[in-house]
């Protein structure tokens, strides 16, 4: 009798952690874009437009495809973006802060 109480539960367990994984993998990725949004930020307020402009662009084209996704409702695709500029973002950040560096040494 244990052995089916312990079964039924261990099914209901992972039932629940399933569908948890799959709600949080669904939602607009709102985290996402918040963070692209301000690592561009942070980069331009950095001067990333002078020291390293084509990654400040691609950053910003970035979020757009990352908004037009998720207007769309494509949330896989707005998450994919936003993490990508966010990661362009900070990659014209790198570039700017050496410079930095230097001129304040």
């Amino acid at each position: 009798m244990a052995y089916l109480s312990l079964s039924a539960s261990l099914r209901t367990l992972l039932l629940t952690l399933l569908c948890v994984g799959v709600c949080g993998c669904a939602g607009a990725p709102a985290q996402e874009m918040s963070n692209a949004r301000q690592a561009i930020k942070a980069a331009r307020d950095a001067g990333a437009a002078e020291v390293a402009p084509q990654k400040l662009n691609e950053a910003q084209s970035l979020l757009e495809q990352a908004e037009s996704s998720l207007q769309k409702g494509d949330y896989k695709g707005a998450r994919r973006s936003a993490v990508a500029a966010k990661g362009r973002a900070t990659e014209a950040l790198s570039a700017v802060q050496p410079t930095t560096r230097k001129e304040s040494g």
